[in-house]
């Protein structure tokens, strides 16, 4: 498995682990697209993203890798304010899992969230949510190949 990889694995493992235990969970997933019924805990959707950097290193050959995965995060809620109260704890509770663990049990060097992206969702038939386009930038050191 890729350094790359087992690092998002890592990723989402945690954050699968750590929001389990907010009431009510939210459903964290990998790679999926955002469902039409969003839980009562919200959604938290890991996507892989894209590598932004990758610097060689001479003697021996190897790659400083920025790689930044992405993360939808989507609540719902009876009112406007509702649904930003339970976006902005959601968030913090994200960062503040990664931030406990930056090396993410040792799968990357550094694992920095950044700024969210906000947005209001509107589903055909359901309630209206509203969303967050999280970054969370992984950095980690490759031997040989970028792709390792």
């Amino acid at each position: 498995m890729s350094t790359r990889e087992t690092a998002i694995a890592a990723l989402h493992a945690r954050l699968q682990t750590v929001l389990a235990l907010r009431n009510p969970a939210p459903l964290v997933l990998r790679g999926e697209t955002v469902p039409q019924r969003i839980p009562p805990g919200g959604l938290v959707i890991l996507h892989d993203g894209e590598t932004m950097e990758q610097t060689p290193i001479l003697s021996p050959l190897s790659y400083a890798i920025e790689h930044r995965a992405e993360m939808d995060v989507t609540v719902a809620g009876a009112t406007p304010a509702a649904r930003t109260h339970l976006l902005d704890a959601l968030l913090m509770d994200i960062a503040a899992t990664v931030t406990a663990d930056r090396t993410l049990g040792g799968t990357a060097e550094w694992a920095q969230p950044g700024a969210a992206e906000f947005e209001d969702v509107e589903f055909e038939g359901a309630a209206a949510a509203c969303a967050a386009r999280l970054p969370v930038a992984l950095f980690f050191t490759v031997a040989g190949s970028p792709l390792a």
